[in-house]
C-alpha cells in the first residue's frame, strides 16, 4: 500500500502558488489539500497547471457552502462539487451539509456527492468537522450505518473539541469511523480545541497518544485490506486554529515547522516493514 501526504494550502494562500509548489515538493509531499477558485476558469487552471509543472497530486477539497437554505444549499452545493471534480482531482474533501439540518436533509446533499462521484468517476470522501453533518462521533455513526457506501476524511480533532473529551467512552463510534475512512488530516485536537499549539510539547502526550492510536488503526486496516492507497494530510492550521500571542498577535508556533515534523513523524512511524509489506 502507498502513503501519499498532502500538504494544506491554508495557511500559505498569501505565498505566490507556484513558489508554495516548490517549496511542497522539497519538503517531501505528494500533493497539495486545496479548494479551487469557483468559476474563476484561469486561476484553476493555472493552479492544476503548476501543481502539474511540479508532479503533485490535488486533494481538492470542499468547505464553502453554507446556505442555510436546503434548495440554495444543495445548488451551490452540486456547483461546487461538479467544479472541483472538472480538475479530474486524486479525491474530493468535502465538509458536507450543516448541523442543524435534519437526517433527511444531510442525505439529500450526501445524495448529491454520490450523483456527482458516479457520474466523473471521481471518490469524494465527507470529511469529520464541526459545523457539518458529521459534527459528533455519534450522529455520523447514524449516517455510516444507513449508507454502507459512505467514505469519510476523519479529523478526529473536531469530534475532540465537540465532545469536550479524548473519545474514550465512544469506541464503537470511532471503530466504525476508521472502517469507513480513506483520508485523514493528522492534526492533533483536544478536550476545549481543535487544534493543540504543538504537537511536540510534553504537556500534550496524551492527546497526542490518543490521535496516534486512531491513526495507527487506520493504516492496520488498510494494510489488512490490501488497499493500493491511503492519503494523510498533516493539517495543523494558522489562526484561529494556532493560537496568537497577545498584544503582538504573533503565533505561538511555526504552522509550515509544525506540519513538516508531522510529515516526518508519520512516514518514519508508517514506514513499510517486512511484516507490513
Amino acid at each position: 500500500m502507498k502513503l501519499l501526504y498532502f500538504c494544506p494550502l491554508w495557511g500559505s494562500e498569501e505565498m505566490e502558488f507556484e513558489t508554495f509548489c516548490a517549496q511542497v515538493v522539497e519538503a517531501g509531499y505528494d500533493g497539495v489539500e486545496t479548494s479551487l477558485p469557483l468559476n474563476d476558469r484561469p486561476r484553476t487552471d493555472a493552479m492544476i497547471q503548476t501543481m502539474g509543472k511540479y508532479g503533485l497530486r490535488l486533494m481538492a477539497q470542499h468547505w464553502e457552502t453554507v446556505a442555510t437554505d436546503l434548495d440554495e444549499h444543495l445548488t451551490e452545493y452540486r456547483n461546487r462539487l461538479e467544479w472541483l471534480a472538472a480538475a479530474n482531482p486524486f479525491r474530493i474533501n468535502s465538509q458536507t451539509g450543516r448541523d442543524w439540518f435534519g437526517f433527511e436533509e444531510n442525505n439529500r446533499i450526501i445524495d448529491v456527492a454520490n450523483e456527482i462521484a458516479q457520474s466523473t468517476g471521481t471518490e469524494i470522501l465527507h470529511e469529520t468537522h464541526r459545523g457539518k453533518f458529521s459534527f459528533c462521533a455519534a450522529t455520523t455513526a447514524r449516517f455510516l450505518e444507513h449508507r454502507p457506501d459512505l467514505r469519510i476524511t476523519a479529523d478526529f480533532s473536531h469530534w475532540c473539541t465537540v465532545s469536550e473529551s479524548l473519545l474514550k467512552d465512544q469506541q464503537a463510534f470511532i471503530d466504525l469511523a476508521i472502517s469507513r475512512t480513506n483520508h485523514f488530516h493528522a492534526r492533533v485536537g483536544h478536550p476545549s480545541g481543535p487544534q493543540i499549539n504543538d504537537p511536540r510539547a510534553p504537556e500534550w502526550a496524551e492527546a497526542l497518544k490518543a490521535h496516534l492510536g486512531w491513526w495507527d488503526a487506520i493504516v492496520r486496516t488498510h494494510r489488512e485490506r490490501g488497499s493500493e492507497f491511503l492519503s494523510i494530510t498533516p493539517e495543523f492550521g494558522p489562526y484561529p486554529y494556532m493560537q496568537l500571542l497577545p498584544y503582538t498577535q504573533q503565533p505561538i508556533a511555526n504552522q509550515w515547522d509544525i506540519n513538516q515534523y508531522m510529515l516526518e513523524f508519520l512516514r518514519e512511524r508508517f514506514a513499510p516493514t517486512e511484516e507490513n509489506q
